[in-house]
């Protein structure tokens, strides 16, 4: 998989594109300058990187969530971050309506609001205090950052930190065991550079391979815009496409 640069830096009332401020937030890969820890990197800069995107498309724009605009996609992040009583439902069936309805009634802000509430999370929040930040929404908020930008015509995949990469690959090792545990095949998971795996309920061989921001992507149910290459017999390679993937 080729490699794809940043693109240019346009001024937009006074701000850069969201891909300026994404590089700004991961200098700290360069060994000249430190981070505050209590702010991990990449958690951070792919929050700020949301927000500029979807301030920049609009309430309306669609998201790789079927269904879902970047309104939608902004409550949601606010019902995760700020209400753990309803945050409940985006995983467990029992408590969805009440999520969803919680959920509905956040969409309803003017939206500047909600980036805004998006942007600076409380403190006080399970998934985003300093403690938290990085391992609850390093990998959330990528996934999130992309659905927005691969929704868009003409997107291209980035290119990546060399440190996020890595990060990303150890989400991938637990995302895979967990989401291809019970499919059909044997699965070999493999990220050039950064490792392989194997997992899935045995059969026929499959080979998927990738890197690893690709693989988060495959392996959270956004197989069809994920630039991976699946190798293996057609039908159970048909089927790992097109499975409903994700925890």
């Amino acid at each position: 998989m080729s490699a794809v640069t940043f693109p240019p830096d346009l001024p937009e009332g006074g701000r850069k594109r969201p891909a300026a401020r994404f590089r700004r937030a991961c200098r700290a890969d360069r060994p000249d300058r430190a981070y505050d820890r209590a702010m991990p990197r990449y958690a951070r800069a792919e929050r700020e990187a949301l927000a500029d995107l979807m301030l920049e498309v609009g309430p309306d724009a669609p998201t790789v969530n079927e269904g879902w605009t970047t309104r939608d996609l902004a409550a949601h992040l606010l019902v995760r971050e700020r209400r753990p009583d309803a945050a409940g439902g985006i995983l467990l069936p029992p408590l969805r309506g009440y999520g969803e309805s919680v959920r509905r009634r956040i969409a309803a802000a003017p939206y500047a609001d909600l980036i805004a509430r998006v942007r600076r999370p409380p403190v006080w929040s399970p998934v985003s205090n300093p403690l938290t930040d990085e391992v609850a929404n390093g990998m959330e908020f990528f996934i999130h950052h992309e659905d927005v930008r691969r929704a868009r015509p003409g997107w291209q995949p980035r290119d990546l930190p060399a440190g996020q990469e890595t990060v990303l690959w150890k989400r991938v090792a637990l995302l895979a065991r967990m989401a291809l545990r019970r499919f059909p095949a044997e699965v070999l998971v493999q990220a050039p550079g950064h490792g392989e795996l194997r997992t899935g309920g045995g059969g026929e061989r499959l080979r998927l391979v990738g890197a690893p921001g690709e693989l988060v992507l495959f392996l959270t149910g956004r197989q069809r815009v994920a630039r991976v290459q699946v190798d293996g017999p057609a039908d159970p390679a048909e089927r790992l496409r097109t499975a409903e993937l994700g925890l």
